[in-house]
């Protein structure tokens, strides 16, 4: 099912499923918080989350393979940010999906 959002991009059930899974955890919700007031070297969310690296590195693959961040390399420190267009189709999916089930049933049991 893929549904269509006022923004114009689309975002079909896989990638809904993608984004909720990476939102499901706990951590990956405390990474999104840390990222909420921008850009952050993977080195400053190590050391703000108390992760180790490896750790924290896997968290943050999973988010940026669902579409949640974008990263960019300086040097050798790598930079994340939140991907709003992500968290925006995600919003519209979850309301798409909200007013059809506001749909009522037609009459044909009648």
């Amino acid at each position: 099912m893929t549904l269509s959002l006022v923004s114009g991009l689309k975002l079909d059930a896989d990638q809904a499923q993608r984004l909720l899974k990476a939102l499901s955890d706990p951590l990956r919700r405390q990474v999104l918080e840390q990222l909420s007031s921008g850009e952050r070297c993977v080195c400053d969310l190590t050391e703000s989350m108390a992760l180790s690296q490896s750790r924290l590195s896997f968290h943050l693959k999973v988010m940026k393979d669902a579409g949640l961040l974008g990263d960019r390399q300086k040097g050798r420190w790598v930079y994340y940010r939140i991907q709003p267009e992500s968290l925006n189709a995600l919003q519209g999916w979850l309301h798409e999906l909200t007013r059809s089930c506001e749909t009522a049933a037609s009459s044909c049991c009648e």
